[in-house]
Protein backbone atom coordinates (compact mmCIF):
# COMPACT_ATOMS: atom_id res chain seq x y z
CA UNK A 1 0.00 0.00 0.00
CA UNK A 2 0.85 3.19 -0.68
CA UNK A 3 0.25 3.71 2.07
CA UNK A 4 3.39 10.07 0.29
CA UNK A 5 4.47 20.68 1.29
CA UNK A 6 6.74 23.28 1.28
CA UNK A 7 10.56 23.66 2.09
CA UNK A 8 9.80 25.55 5.31
CA UNK A 9 10.23 24.10 9.06
CA UNK A 10 5.93 23.32 8.91
CA UNK A 11 3.78 23.05 6.44
CA UNK A 12 -0.29 21.88 6.30
CA UNK A 13 -1.49 20.40 3.41
CA UNK A 14 -4.97 20.09 1.64
CA UNK A 15 -6.80 17.53 -0.09
CA UNK A 16 -4.64 15.59 -2.40
CA UNK A 17 -3.08 12.74 -4.21
CA UNK A 18 -0.94 10.14 -3.12
CA UNK A 19 2.07 8.21 -5.67
CA UNK A 20 2.69 12.07 -7.45
CA UNK A 21 3.27 11.06 -11.32
CA UNK A 22 6.70 12.76 -11.66
CA UNK A 23 7.14 15.76 -8.93
CA UNK A 24 5.63 18.92 -9.22
CA UNK A 25 7.79 21.74 -8.72
CA UNK A 26 6.20 25.05 -8.55
CA UNK A 27 9.43 26.94 -9.63
CA UNK A 28 10.48 28.27 -12.72
CA UNK A 29 11.23 25.46 -14.84
CA UNK A 30 14.58 27.30 -16.13
CA UNK A 31 16.00 25.53 -13.44
CA UNK A 32 15.79 28.51 -10.52
CA UNK A 33 17.93 30.83 -9.66
CA UNK A 34 21.14 31.77 -11.44
CA UNK A 35 22.62 30.82 -7.54
CA UNK A 36 21.81 27.22 -7.66
CA UNK A 37 23.89 24.24 -8.84
CA UNK A 38 22.85 22.72 -11.89
CA UNK A 39 24.62 20.27 -11.20
CA UNK A 40 25.92 18.08 -8.25
CA UNK A 41 24.28 14.71 -6.18
CA UNK A 42 22.25 13.20 -3.47
CA UNK A 43 21.62 10.27 -1.49
CA UNK A 44 18.30 10.09 0.21
CA UNK A 45 16.44 6.68 2.26
CA UNK A 46 13.80 4.27 0.55
CA UNK A 47 12.96 0.87 1.34
CA UNK A 48 13.49 -2.27 -0.93
CA UNK A 49 10.78 -2.19 -3.56
CA UNK A 50 8.50 -4.87 -2.81
CA UNK A 51 8.36 -6.31 -6.79
CA UNK A 52 9.91 -4.89 -10.32
CA UNK A 53 9.35 -2.03 -11.09
CA UNK A 54 6.06 -1.96 -13.65
CA UNK A 55 3.30 0.82 -12.96
CA UNK A 56 0.31 -1.75 -13.04
CA UNK A 57 2.18 -3.87 -10.89
CA UNK A 58 3.59 -1.80 -7.82
CA UNK A 59 1.48 -1.40 -4.99
CA UNK A 60 3.64 -0.29 -2.10
CA UNK A 61 5.31 2.82 -1.18
CA UNK A 62 8.35 1.68 -1.47
CA UNK A 63 8.74 0.85 -5.78
CA UNK A 64 5.57 3.66 -5.90
CA UNK A 65 8.28 6.60 -4.95
CA UNK A 66 10.52 5.83 -7.46
CA UNK A 67 7.83 4.59 -10.36
CA UNK A 68 6.34 8.78 -9.66
CA UNK A 69 9.95 10.20 -10.10
CA UNK A 70 11.04 8.07 -13.22
CA UNK A 71 7.58 7.97 -14.83
CA UNK A 72 5.01 11.18 -15.93
CA UNK A 73 1.25 10.40 -16.76
CA UNK A 74 -1.20 12.06 -17.97
CA UNK A 75 -2.05 14.43 -15.16
CA UNK A 76 0.00 15.62 -12.53
CA UNK A 77 -1.15 16.26 -8.83
CA UNK A 78 0.39 19.71 -7.51
CA UNK A 79 2.42 19.65 -4.72
CA UNK A 80 -0.20 22.68 -3.28
CA UNK A 81 -2.72 20.31 -3.39
CA UNK A 82 -4.48 21.96 -6.21
CA UNK A 83 -6.89 20.37 -8.81
CA UNK A 84 -5.15 17.54 -11.33
CA UNK A 85 -3.51 19.26 -14.05
CA UNK A 86 -2.31 18.03 -17.45
CA UNK A 87 0.81 16.91 -17.86
CA UNK A 88 1.39 14.42 -20.89
CA UNK A 89 -2.14 15.00 -22.01
CA UNK A 90 -2.84 17.67 -24.10
CA UNK A 91 -6.19 17.65 -23.84
CA UNK A 92 -9.18 15.19 -22.12
CA UNK A 93 -12.26 15.82 -23.22
CA UNK A 94 -15.75 14.38 -22.95
CA UNK A 95 -19.58 15.16 -23.24
CA UNK A 96 -21.17 12.59 -21.32
CA UNK A 97 -18.42 11.78 -18.77
CA UNK A 98 -18.18 8.23 -20.82
CA UNK A 99 -16.44 8.47 -24.12
CA UNK A 100 -13.46 10.50 -23.50
CA UNK A 101 -10.86 11.46 -25.90
CA UNK A 102 -6.85 12.04 -24.78
CA UNK A 103 -4.95 14.30 -26.69
CA UNK A 104 -1.08 13.74 -26.03
CA UNK A 105 1.89 16.33 -26.53
CA UNK A 106 3.99 15.64 -29.37
CA UNK A 107 7.45 14.32 -29.37
CA UNK A 108 7.72 13.75 -25.32
CA UNK A 109 10.32 10.61 -24.92
CA UNK A 110 11.10 7.37 -23.29
CA UNK A 111 14.24 6.99 -21.91
CA UNK A 112 15.62 4.59 -24.34
CA UNK A 113 15.22 7.34 -26.91
CA UNK A 114 12.11 6.00 -28.41
CA UNK A 115 8.76 8.49 -29.23
CA UNK A 116 5.85 8.46 -25.73
CA UNK A 117 2.83 7.73 -28.78
CA UNK A 118 -0.86 6.95 -27.66
CA UNK A 119 -0.19 3.31 -28.81
CA UNK A 120 2.29 3.02 -25.55
CA UNK A 121 -0.99 4.25 -22.88
CA UNK A 122 -3.33 2.10 -24.78
CA UNK A 123 -0.90 -1.30 -25.02
CA UNK A 124 -0.03 -0.44 -21.14
CA UNK A 125 -3.14 -0.11 -20.00
CA UNK A 126 -4.32 -3.15 -22.28
CA UNK A 127 -1.36 -5.20 -20.61
CA UNK A 128 -2.15 -4.32 -16.70
CA UNK A 129 -5.88 -5.05 -17.04
CA UNK A 130 -5.36 -8.70 -18.51
CA UNK A 131 -5.43 -10.42 -15.51
CA UNK A 132 -2.92 -13.68 -16.90
CA UNK A 133 -0.72 -11.02 -16.25
CA UNK A 134 -1.39 -11.24 -12.85
CA UNK A 135 -0.92 -7.37 -12.57
CA UNK A 136 -1.57 -6.24 -8.77
CA UNK A 137 -3.40 -2.96 -9.94
CA UNK A 138 -5.21 -4.63 -12.32
CA UNK A 139 -8.88 -3.80 -11.38
CA UNK A 140 -7.58 0.11 -11.58
CA UNK A 141 -9.06 -0.67 -14.96
CA UNK A 142 -12.16 -1.89 -14.36
CA UNK A 143 -14.18 1.42 -15.18
CA UNK A 144 -13.74 0.52 -19.19
CA UNK A 145 -15.50 -0.85 -21.46
CA UNK A 146 -14.46 -4.79 -21.51
CA UNK A 147 -13.03 -4.51 -18.76
CA UNK A 148 -15.36 -8.39 -17.55
CA UNK A 149 -13.82 -9.44 -21.20
CA UNK A 150 -10.23 -9.17 -20.30
CA UNK A 151 -9.96 -10.16 -16.38
CA UNK A 152 -11.34 -13.25 -14.88
CA UNK A 153 -10.69 -14.11 -10.73
CA UNK A 154 -9.72 -17.23 -9.12
CA UNK A 155 -12.98 -18.41 -8.02
CA UNK A 156 -11.28 -19.92 -4.70
CA UNK A 157 -7.89 -18.13 -3.87
CA UNK A 158 -4.16 -18.49 -5.28
CA UNK A 159 -4.01 -21.55 -3.13
CA UNK A 160 -7.11 -23.48 -4.30
CA UNK A 161 -7.15 -26.34 -6.87
CA UNK A 162 -9.52 -24.49 -9.26
CA UNK A 163 -8.11 -21.58 -12.05
CA UNK A 164 -9.20 -18.24 -13.17
CA UNK A 165 -11.37 -18.83 -16.48
CA UNK A 166 -9.06 -18.09 -19.64
CA UNK A 167 -10.52 -14.28 -20.14
CA UNK A 168 -12.48 -14.01 -23.63
CA UNK A 169 -10.17 -11.38 -24.92
CA UNK A 170 -7.29 -10.12 -24.53
CA UNK A 171 -7.82 -6.24 -25.66
CA UNK A 172 -10.57 -3.83 -23.77
CA UNK A 173 -13.15 -2.91 -26.23
CA UNK A 174 -13.23 0.44 -24.35
CA UNK A 175 -9.55 1.72 -25.86
CA UNK A 176 -9.27 2.60 -29.44
CA UNK A 177 -5.76 4.03 -30.59
CA UNK A 178 -7.02 7.36 -33.22
CA UNK A 179 -3.89 8.25 -34.07
CA UNK A 180 -0.37 8.78 -33.21
CA UNK A 181 -1.36 11.25 -30.53
CA UNK A 182 -4.86 10.59 -29.75
CA UNK A 183 -6.76 7.67 -28.22
CA UNK A 184 -10.00 7.18 -27.32
CA UNK A 185 -11.58 5.44 -23.72
CA UNK A 186 -15.17 4.30 -23.33
CA UNK A 187 -16.34 4.01 -20.12
CA UNK A 188 -18.77 0.82 -18.85
CA UNK A 189 -20.75 3.94 -17.41
CA UNK A 190 -20.55 7.76 -17.34
CA UNK A 191 -17.53 8.11 -14.61
CA UNK A 192 -17.41 11.70 -13.18
CA UNK A 193 -14.04 11.02 -11.44
CA UNK A 194 -12.01 9.25 -14.19
CA UNK A 195 -9.79 12.13 -15.52
CA UNK A 196 -8.38 12.96 -11.61
CA UNK A 197 -7.28 9.10 -11.68
CA UNK A 198 -5.07 9.95 -14.74
CA UNK A 199 -1.96 11.06 -12.47
CA UNK A 200 -1.85 7.56 -10.71
CA UNK A 201 1.19 5.49 -11.46
CA UNK A 202 -1.01 2.39 -13.06
CA UNK A 203 -1.99 4.80 -15.78
CA UNK A 204 1.53 5.70 -17.16
CA UNK A 205 2.70 4.37 -20.52
CA UNK A 206 4.88 1.53 -21.32
CA UNK A 207 7.73 1.45 -23.96
CA UNK A 208 7.86 -0.95 -27.17
CA UNK A 209 10.46 -2.84 -25.36
CA UNK A 210 8.26 -3.25 -22.38
CA UNK A 211 6.66 -5.89 -24.56
CA UNK A 212 10.09 -7.14 -26.35
CA UNK A 213 11.76 -7.44 -22.85
CA UNK A 214 9.02 -8.65 -20.43
CA UNK A 215 7.60 -7.53 -17.15
CA UNK A 216 10.16 -9.51 -15.14
CA UNK A 217 13.59 -8.32 -17.38
CA UNK A 218 11.72 -5.04 -17.72
CA UNK A 219 11.25 -4.15 -13.84
CA UNK A 220 14.70 -4.67 -13.08
CA UNK A 221 16.30 -1.71 -15.63
CA UNK A 222 13.12 0.09 -16.11
CA UNK A 223 12.51 2.74 -19.17
CA UNK A 224 10.32 5.60 -17.92
CA UNK A 225 8.99 8.80 -19.54
CA UNK A 226 10.01 11.11 -16.75
CA UNK A 227 12.57 13.77 -15.90
CA UNK A 228 14.40 11.14 -14.14
CA UNK A 229 16.06 8.05 -15.22
CA UNK A 230 17.02 4.96 -14.04
CA UNK A 231 20.60 3.22 -13.57
CA UNK A 232 20.70 0.87 -11.83
CA UNK A 233 19.77 -1.19 -8.89
CA UNK A 234 21.69 -3.42 -5.90
CA UNK A 235 18.92 -5.13 -4.21
CA UNK A 236 18.75 -4.20 -0.12
CA UNK A 237 21.47 -1.91 -1.04
CA UNK A 238 20.91 1.28 -3.51
CA UNK A 239 18.73 2.46 -6.51
CA UNK A 240 20.63 5.09 -8.92
CA UNK A 241 19.14 7.38 -10.73
CA UNK A 242 20.23 10.40 -13.03
CA UNK A 243 18.72 13.20 -14.73
CA UNK A 244 16.76 12.65 -18.71
CA UNK A 245 18.16 15.49 -19.99
CA UNK A 246 15.66 14.93 -23.19
CA UNK A 247 12.57 15.42 -20.80
CA UNK A 248 10.78 18.27 -22.80
CA UNK A 249 7.90 18.98 -20.21
CA UNK A 250 8.07 21.82 -17.61
CA UNK A 251 9.56 19.56 -14.09
CA UNK A 252 12.69 19.32 -15.08
CA UNK A 253 15.59 18.01 -12.31
CA UNK A 254 17.81 20.69 -11.66
CA UNK A 255 20.31 18.58 -9.60
CA UNK A 256 22.06 15.25 -11.84
CA UNK A 257 22.14 12.26 -9.49
CA UNK A 258 20.35 10.90 -6.74
CA UNK A 259 21.32 7.89 -5.01
CA UNK A 260 18.71 6.00 -3.14
CA UNK A 261 20.09 3.78 -0.08
CA UNK A 262 18.05 0.99 0.53
CA UNK A 263 17.67 1.25 4.60
CA UNK A 264 16.38 -1.88 6.97
CA UNK A 265 16.58 0.61 9.91
CA UNK A 266 15.44 4.21 10.05
CA UNK A 267 17.91 5.17 13.16
CA UNK A 268 20.70 4.21 11.02
CA UNK A 269 19.24 6.77 8.09
CA UNK A 270 18.88 9.34 10.78
CA UNK A 271 22.27 8.48 12.07
CA UNK A 272 23.29 9.02 8.44
CA UNK A 273 21.27 12.53 8.35
CA UNK A 274 23.01 14.16 10.80
CA UNK A 275 26.35 13.38 9.73
CA UNK A 276 25.84 14.50 6.66
CA UNK A 277 25.66 11.42 4.90
CA UNK A 278 22.31 11.64 3.88
CA UNK A 279 20.82 14.17 2.37
CA UNK A 280 16.89 13.62 2.70
CA UNK A 281 15.33 11.29 5.29
CA UNK A 282 11.50 11.18 4.49
CA UNK A 283 10.06 10.20 8.00
CA UNK A 284 12.07 10.60 10.66
CA UNK A 285 12.29 7.68 13.85
CA UNK A 286 9.40 7.89 16.30
CA UNK A 287 12.25 7.93 19.34
CA UNK A 288 13.79 11.63 17.50
CA UNK A 289 9.87 12.92 17.93
CA UNK A 290 10.34 12.77 21.70
CA UNK A 291 10.48 16.25 22.83
CA UNK A 292 11.41 17.56 19.54
CA UNK A 293 14.72 16.03 19.48
CA UNK A 294 14.70 16.00 15.88
CA UNK A 295 13.64 19.63 15.37
CA UNK A 296 16.74 20.60 17.97
CA UNK A 297 18.70 18.16 15.67
CA UNK A 298 18.05 19.43 12.38
CA UNK A 299 16.20 22.92 13.24
CA UNK A 300 15.53 24.63 9.93
CA UNK A 301 16.02 21.62 8.52
CA UNK A 302 13.46 19.94 10.24
CA UNK A 303 9.82 19.85 8.02
CA UNK A 304 6.73 18.96 9.35
CA UNK A 305 3.83 18.24 7.34
CA UNK A 306 0.43 16.29 7.28
CA UNK A 307 -0.45 14.12 4.74
CA UNK A 308 -3.46 12.54 3.34
CA UNK A 309 -2.67 8.98 4.99
CA UNK A 310 -4.02 6.57 7.37
CA UNK A 311 -2.16 3.67 9.63
CA UNK A 312 -4.11 0.77 9.76
CA UNK A 313 -4.39 -2.79 11.24
CA UNK A 314 -5.63 -5.28 9.08
CA UNK A 315 -7.15 -8.43 9.54
CA UNK A 316 -7.05 -11.70 7.46
CA UNK A 317 -10.66 -12.58 7.04
CA UNK A 318 -9.67 -15.89 5.29
CA UNK A 319 -8.66 -16.80 8.83
CA UNK A 320 -12.11 -18.35 9.79
CA UNK A 321 -10.51 -16.97 13.60
CA UNK A 322 -11.26 -13.47 12.22
CA UNK A 323 -14.06 -14.07 10.31
CA UNK A 324 -16.92 -12.69 13.06
CA UNK A 325 -17.46 -8.73 12.51
CA UNK A 326 -18.21 -8.86 16.35
CA UNK A 327 -15.00 -10.16 17.06
CA UNK A 328 -13.37 -7.34 15.06
CA UNK A 329 -15.29 -4.49 16.73
CA UNK A 330 -14.50 -5.65 19.90
CA UNK A 331 -10.47 -5.44 19.07
CA UNK A 332 -10.99 -1.91 17.50
CA UNK A 333 -12.96 -0.57 20.48
CA UNK A 334 -10.61 -1.97 23.01
CA UNK A 335 -7.94 0.72 21.13
CA UNK A 336 -7.07 4.06 23.04
CA UNK A 337 -6.14 5.65 20.18
CA UNK A 338 -6.03 9.18 21.42
CA UNK A 339 -2.90 7.35 24.33
CA UNK A 340 -1.18 6.01 21.43
CA UNK A 341 -0.91 9.35 19.76
CA UNK A 342 0.01 11.34 22.69
CA UNK A 343 2.20 8.67 24.54
CA UNK A 344 3.83 6.92 21.20
CA UNK A 345 3.81 9.61 18.39
CA UNK A 346 3.81 12.63 20.97
CA UNK A 347 0.68 14.66 19.44
CA UNK A 348 2.34 14.53 15.83
CA UNK A 349 -0.56 11.87 14.18
CA UNK A 350 -4.17 12.18 14.97
CA UNK A 351 -6.24 9.69 16.54
CA UNK A 352 -8.37 8.21 13.22
CA UNK A 353 -12.11 8.81 13.66
CA UNK A 354 -13.13 8.16 9.91
CA UNK A 355 -12.57 5.04 7.29
CA UNK A 356 -11.08 7.88 4.26
CA UNK A 357 -8.67 10.18 5.56
CA UNK A 358 -10.75 13.90 5.58
CA UNK A 359 -7.93 15.65 3.76
CA UNK A 360 -9.58 13.54 0.28
CA UNK A 361 -12.65 15.16 -1.64
CA UNK A 362 -15.80 13.46 -0.38
CA UNK A 363 -14.41 11.95 2.58
CA UNK A 364 -16.34 12.18 5.83
CA UNK A 365 -15.00 13.05 9.06
CA UNK A 366 -15.93 10.80 12.32
CA UNK A 367 -17.57 7.94 10.42
CA UNK A 368 -16.11 5.42 12.36
CA UNK A 369 -17.63 3.86 14.96
CA UNK A 370 -16.04 1.40 15.27
CA UNK A 371 -12.86 3.82 16.12
CA UNK A 372 -14.76 4.83 19.15
CA UNK A 373 -12.62 3.96 22.38
CA UNK A 374 -15.28 1.73 24.60
CA UNK A 375 -14.15 -1.11 27.22
CA UNK A 376 -17.43 -1.96 27.99
CA UNK A 377 -18.80 -2.63 24.99
CA UNK A 378 -15.43 -4.17 23.20
CA UNK A 379 -16.06 -7.00 26.42
CA UNK A 380 -19.53 -7.21 25.45
CA UNK A 381 -19.14 -7.69 21.52
CA UNK A 382 -15.93 -10.25 22.73
CA UNK A 383 -18.60 -12.31 24.60
CA UNK A 384 -21.13 -11.88 21.93
CA UNK A 385 -18.57 -13.22 19.49
CA UNK A 386 -17.22 -16.43 21.64
CA UNK A 387 -13.85 -14.79 22.73
CA UNK A 388 -10.99 -15.69 21.28
CA UNK A 389 -8.81 -18.72 21.57
CA UNK A 390 -4.88 -18.76 21.74
CA UNK A 391 -2.29 -16.25 21.00
CA UNK A 392 -3.34 -13.16 19.29
CA UNK A 393 -0.35 -12.31 17.05
CA UNK A 394 -0.01 -8.74 15.11
CA UNK A 395 2.90 -8.89 12.97
CA UNK A 396 4.77 -5.23 12.08
CA UNK A 397 7.55 -4.74 9.12
CA UNK A 398 10.75 -3.80 11.43
CA UNK A 399 12.54 -1.87 9.17
CA UNK A 400 10.49 1.68 10.06
CA UNK A 401 9.22 2.81 13.15
CA UNK A 402 6.29 0.61 13.79
CA UNK A 403 7.38 -1.39 16.91
CA UNK A 404 6.07 1.29 19.74
CA UNK A 405 2.99 1.59 18.57
CA UNK A 406 2.26 -1.83 17.45
CA UNK A 407 3.25 -2.85 20.80
CA UNK A 408 1.52 -0.55 22.82
CA UNK A 409 -2.16 -1.71 20.41
CA UNK A 410 -0.71 -5.12 21.49
CA UNK A 411 -0.86 -4.44 25.13
CA UNK A 412 -4.19 -2.62 25.19
CA UNK A 413 -5.72 -5.13 23.61
CA UNK A 414 -4.53 -7.46 25.99
CA UNK A 415 -5.22 -5.04 29.10
CA UNK A 416 -9.00 -4.27 28.26
CA UNK A 417 -9.88 -7.53 26.60
CA UNK A 418 -7.92 -10.37 27.52
CA UNK A 419 -6.94 -11.53 24.93
CA UNK A 420 -3.63 -13.01 25.00
CA UNK A 421 -1.77 -10.07 22.35
CA UNK A 422 1.55 -9.41 20.97
CA UNK A 423 3.52 -7.42 18.36
CA UNK A 424 6.13 -9.22 16.27
CA UNK A 425 8.16 -7.70 13.38
CA UNK A 426 8.97 -8.60 10.09
CA UNK A 427 12.68 -8.06 8.95
CA UNK A 428 11.94 -6.23 5.54
CA UNK A 429 8.73 -4.69 4.31
CA UNK A 430 9.66 -6.37 1.53
CA UNK A 431 9.47 -10.23 2.75
CA UNK A 432 6.13 -8.51 4.83
CA UNK A 433 4.23 -7.42 1.95
CA UNK A 434 4.95 -10.93 0.04
CA UNK A 435 3.58 -12.48 2.80
CA UNK A 436 0.42 -10.14 2.23
CA UNK A 437 0.24 -10.67 -1.06
CA UNK A 438 0.46 -14.41 -1.15
CA UNK A 439 -2.22 -14.47 1.72
CA UNK A 440 -0.15 -16.13 4.20
CA UNK A 441 -0.65 -13.91 7.25
CA UNK A 442 -1.26 -15.89 10.26
CA UNK A 443 -1.99 -13.14 12.66
CA UNK A 444 -3.63 -9.25 12.31
CA UNK A 445 -0.75 -6.58 10.76
CA UNK A 446 0.16 -2.91 10.55
CA UNK A 447 -1.36 -1.60 6.71
CA UNK A 448 -1.72 1.80 5.83
CA UNK A 449 -3.52 3.67 3.18
CA UNK A 450 -1.23 6.83 1.06
CA UNK A 451 -4.23 7.82 -1.78
CA UNK A 452 -3.57 7.38 -5.36
CA UNK A 453 -6.14 10.28 -6.28
CA UNK A 454 -7.77 12.68 -4.46
CA UNK A 455 -11.28 11.15 -4.21
CA UNK A 456 -12.93 9.19 -1.39
CA UNK A 457 -13.35 6.35 -4.24
CA UNK A 458 -9.82 5.44 -3.58
CA UNK A 459 -10.67 4.64 -0.14
CA UNK A 460 -13.16 2.34 -1.16
CA UNK A 461 -12.55 0.39 -4.40
CA UNK A 462 -8.89 -0.67 -4.21
CA UNK A 463 -9.63 -1.65 -0.07
CA UNK A 464 -12.81 -3.10 0.36
CA UNK A 465 -14.52 -4.11 -2.82
CA UNK A 466 -14.14 -7.40 -3.56
CA UNK A 467 -11.69 -7.99 -5.80
CA UNK A 468 -9.91 -4.46 -5.39
CA UNK A 469 -5.92 -4.55 -5.75
CA UNK A 470 -5.23 -3.68 -2.26
CA UNK A 471 -7.97 -5.79 -0.71
CA UNK A 472 -5.37 -7.82 1.29
CA UNK A 473 -7.42 -9.62 3.76
CA UNK A 474 -10.47 -11.10 0.78
CA UNK A 475 -12.80 -8.48 2.47
CA UNK A 476 -16.12 -9.29 1.20
CA UNK A 477 -19.74 -7.56 0.97
CA UNK A 478 -22.24 -7.85 -2.06
CA UNK A 479 -23.71 -4.90 -1.04
CA UNK A 480 -20.25 -2.60 -0.40
CA UNK A 481 -19.42 -3.89 -4.32
CA UNK A 482 -23.29 -3.10 -5.62
CA UNK A 483 -22.98 0.40 -4.06
CA UNK A 484 -19.13 1.15 -5.03
CA UNK A 485 -20.62 0.55 -8.22
CA UNK A 486 -23.77 2.70 -8.13
CA UNK A 487 -21.27 5.73 -6.91
CA UNK A 488 -18.48 4.84 -9.47
CA UNK A 489 -21.28 5.41 -12.57
CA UNK A 490 -23.19 8.71 -10.86
CA UNK A 491 -23.51 11.81 -12.69
CA UNK A 492 -21.72 13.66 -10.54
CA UNK A 493 -19.06 13.77 -8.02
CA UNK A 494 -21.30 14.87 -5.21
CA UNK A 495 -24.05 12.08 -5.76
CA UNK A 496 -21.16 9.77 -6.31
CA UNK A 497 -19.93 10.89 -2.55
CA UNK A 498 -23.32 10.56 -1.01
CA UNK A 499 -23.15 6.85 -2.50
CA UNK A 500 -19.44 6.26 -1.34
CA UNK A 501 -20.92 7.08 2.28
CA UNK A 502 -23.61 4.30 2.17
CA UNK A 503 -21.17 2.07 1.24
CA UNK A 504 -18.78 3.55 3.97
CA UNK A 505 -21.82 2.66 6.80
CA UNK A 506 -21.83 -0.97 6.06
CA UNK A 507 -17.94 -1.40 6.08
CA UNK A 508 -18.43 0.56 9.54
CA UNK A 509 -20.49 -2.57 10.36
CA UNK A 510 -18.35 -5.26 9.11
CA UNK A 511 -15.24 -3.77 10.24
CA UNK A 512 -12.88 -5.02 7.95
CA UNK A 513 -9.93 -3.40 9.46
CA UNK A 514 -9.18 -0.74 11.91
CA UNK A 515 -8.11 2.85 11.05
CA UNK A 516 -5.53 3.83 14.30
CA UNK A 517 -4.06 7.08 13.13
CA UNK A 518 -3.60 9.80 10.53
CA UNK A 519 -0.59 10.83 9.06
CA UNK A 520 1.20 13.22 9.95
CA UNK A 521 4.84 13.38 8.53
CA UNK A 522 8.67 14.23 9.83
CA UNK A 523 11.04 14.80 7.54
CA UNK A 524 14.61 16.23 7.33
CA UNK A 525 17.00 17.60 5.08
CA UNK A 526 20.67 17.96 5.18
CA UNK A 527 22.99 21.50 4.67
CA UNK A 528 23.69 20.12 1.35
CA UNK A 529 19.97 21.33 -0.18
CA UNK A 530 19.39 25.11 -0.80
CA UNK A 531 15.55 24.60 -1.56
CA UNK A 532 13.49 21.00 -1.33
CA UNK A 533 9.43 20.78 -1.95
CA UNK A 534 7.39 17.68 -0.71
CA UNK A 535 4.88 16.54 -2.72
CA UNK A 536 1.61 16.37 -1.23
CA UNK A 537 1.73 13.04 -0.26
CA UNK A 538 5.00 13.35 1.66
CA UNK A 539 7.50 12.01 -0.98
CA UNK A 540 10.39 14.27 -1.92
CA UNK A 541 9.89 16.14 -5.83
CA UNK A 542 13.44 15.57 -7.08
CA UNK A 543 13.04 17.87 -9.53
CA UNK A 544 12.53 20.85 -6.79
CA UNK A 545 16.01 19.98 -5.21
CA UNK A 546 18.84 22.79 -5.66
CA UNK A 547 21.91 22.33 -3.63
Amino acid sequence: MRVSKRASSAVALGAAFALVASGCSSSDSDGGDAGASSDGAITIDGTQPEVGLVPSNTTETGGGAIIDWIWTGLVEYPNDGSAPRNAVAESIETSDSKVYTIKIKKDTKFHDGTVVKAKNFVDAWNWGAYSPNGAQNGSFFADIQGFDQVHTEDPDGAEGPKKAPEPAAKEMSGLKVVDDWTFEVTLAAPTAVFPTKLGYSTFMPLPDAFFTQGAEAFGKKPIGNGPIKFVSWEDDVQIKLTRFDDYSLNDKMKIKDVNIKLYQDDTAAYNDLLAGNLDFQQQVPVSAIAGDKWKNDLGERAISSTTPSTGIIAFPIYDKRFQNPKLRRAISMSINRQEISDKIFFGSRKPADSWANPLTPGAKAGNCTACQFNVDEAKKLLAEAGGFTGELVMFYNADASHKEWMEAVAQQVKTNLGINARAEGVPTFAVFRQNINAGKMTGMYRAGWQQDYPDVENWVGPLYVTGGSSNDGKYSNPQVDALAKEAASAPSLEASHAKYAEAVALIDQDVPSIPVYFGGQQSGHSEKIKKIELSNVGELDLTSVEL
